[in-house]
């Protein structure tokens, strides 16, 4: 019973985190920013609700069930992080998006 209520949470929490990457998507300005709220969106609203599920069928004594969810939400977790940041490091690279103002000083080859 825990573990369904826990999985609940999770899952209104991935609700949430979705909701704010589609604000965030539609409201940042800067191509950095809106990769930002787009893997706050996909990590947090899919992680979550992953994990949730997963959470939801072991106290269902779906075993199976459960090891796919979380191998796919850790899955997710990884391969959502460097997608961004090899999107990023190719947009900065090839010129598409320049950075007004680089806070920590010198560039990437320096």
């Amino acid at each position: 019973m825990i573990l369904s209520l826990v999985g609940v949470v999770l899952l209104i929490v991935g609700a949430v985190c979705d909701i704010f990457g589609a604000i965030g998507m539609h409201r940042f300005g800067n191509f950095y920013l809106r990769l930002h709220a787009a893997t706050v969106g996909t990590v947090g609203g899919k992680f979550y609700p992953f994990i949730g599920a997963g959470l939801i069928a072991l106290d269902r004594g779906l075993l199976s069930v459960a090891g796919v969810a979380f191998l796919s939400a850790f899955t997710l977790l990884i391969t959502t992080s460097v997608g961004s940041h090899a999107l990023a490091y190719a947009a900065e690279r090839a010129g598409v998006v320049k950075i007004e103002h680089n806070e920590l000083g010198g560039g990437w080859d320096d």
